[in-house]
């Protein structure tokens, strides 16, 4: 094929042979991702007589148009031009949500291409790393806006988000088509990420606490709390993609059945270079940075013009809209009955963001000299407890059927009607922001 040979010129080499090793390097994200994925047509290409033409012209072809999102590319430019035209905030506000759909499903292409050429445990550490790389950056940018309310609420809503809409759609849809199938997934990753959740959600839990217990303390001890449990947190995830990457890898391997299906064999070989994917990931970050920088600077101005508050458009929207591509992945492998893939996605991106990047965020913001602790409100904190209590409830039986899916689905739904009648000012929910 054409795209081969253009990979062999910029690699210097072929790869045959490494594409069922990194299979090892893989992550249910990727896996998610790729449903999503559509395969290219290389005949115009091998018409084209000029070689590094037809490499520019098969990277375009492979990064913008190799999805089924790729109609969603034209809202990064128009919010562009919104924002330098003054179109009003509420445009440029769901413009840019809508310009992140695509670019968060191929940073995670982009990342799993370069992955084929690290080896399996870089290729795992890259990709399970920058499997939530949107909402990183989004909090990043609100952080150095001084919006850390709105940092923790989109936060928050992630991991919502992941367990109770994700998992929920997912459980549902996939039960209601398997109805006379048995629907069961290996236990094993689903206790490890409700053990790391338990143990994030605590971390949550002591600082708000924290001020009941001892209300006459001097000092910021609450803000010192979150500072050393965050590292805490960090190091226990480091030790989860050790357990991940490393002594039990063969216990997360997503788990795919051989019957030829053309759309989870396709992303068995790398379709662009190790230059090119790098270059790619650098531009394609960049316009992330770009749009979240528009949706933090307008979003509480969007809030204003729709008449809802902030807390929803945080908890509930940018999760849903930031995490698209991957969750409508997670809910296509259920109905496919591939629940071991669809937990991965929903549990591991709910225990990356409570126990990476959540904690990240506060040690940067310690770093920035801005004081983000880790007390998300009462509310918050009690509706992420009940969350994480009931989806590690609903897992733990090692089979499925679309009444759990129901369940989760129907608690998120209280929790979204909760905030969206919660008319809280940004600047009063916590005394500490």
């Amino acid at each position: 094929m054409a795209s081969k040979s253009i990979i062999d010129v910029e690699n210097g080499g072929n790869l045959k042979g490494l594409s069922r090793e990194i299979r090892h390097g893989r992550t249910a994200h990727n896996m998610s991702s790729s449903s999503l994925r559509k395969k290219s047509d290389v005949t115009l290409l091998q018409s084209v007589q000029i070689g590094v033409l037809r490499k520019i012209l098969a990277n375009l072809q492979e990064v913008i148009l190799g999805t089924k999102l790729a109609f969603l590319f034209v809202s990064v430019p128009v919010a562009i031009v919104a924002e330098y035209c003054n179109f009003g905030h509420g445009w440029v506000f769901i413009l840019s949500l809508l310009g992140l759909i695509p670019l968060a499903e191929r940073v995670s292409f982009l990342t799993e291409q370069i992955a084929f050429f690290t080896g399996p445990t870089v290729g795992g550490l890259l990709n399970a790393t920058c499997g939530n790389a949107t909402e990183l950056i989004i909090a990043f940018f609100a952080l150095a806006s001084d919006k850390i309310v709105v940092v923790k609420c989109s936060l928050l809503g992630s991991v919502l988000s992941n367990l109770l809409l994700v998992l929920g759609t997912s459980l549902f849809c996939g039960g209601l088509v398997n109805l006379r199938k048995e629907q069961r997934y290996d236990r094993t990753q689903a206790d490890a990420n409700s053990g790391l959740l338990i143990l994030g959600t605590m971390c949550l839990i002591l600082p708000l606490l924290f001020k009941y217990a001892d209300p006459s303390s001097l000092g910021h001890p609450a803000l010192d709390l979150s500072r050393a449990s965050s590292i805490i947190m960090l190091i226990s995830y480091g030790a989860y993609l050790f357990f991940q990457l490393k002594t039990h890898r063969q216990l997360f391997e997503p788990q795919e059945d051989d019957d030829g299906d053309e759309e989870d064999s396709q992303v068995e070989e790398a379709v662009i270079g190790w230059q090119s994917g790098v270059a790619w990931l650098v531009v394609m970050t960049a316009t992330i940075a770009l749009l979240s920088e528009y949706v933090v600077k307008t979003i509480e101005s969007a809030a204003n013009s729709w008449d809802i508050s902030v807390s929803f458009i945080s908890v509930i929207l940018l999760p849903i809209v930031g995490n698209a591509a991957e969750h409508a992945g997670a809910i296509i492998f259920a109905v496919k009955n591939k629940l071991d893939i669809t937990l991965g996605v929903a549990m591991g991106s709910a225990s990356q963001i409570s126990m990476f990047v959540v904690p990240l965020t506060v040690v940067v913001a310690w770093m920035m000299g801005k004081g983000m602790d880790l007390d998300f409100g009462i509310l918050e904190t009690v509706s992420l407890f009940i969350s994480v209590v009931l989806a590690a409830f609903m897992l733990q039986t090692g089979d499925s059927h679309y009444m759990k899916g129901f369940i989760l689905l129907l608690s998120y739904l209280v929790i979204g009607a909760c905030l969206f009648v919660l008319k809280t000012p940004l600047d009063s929910w916590y005394t500490g922001c």
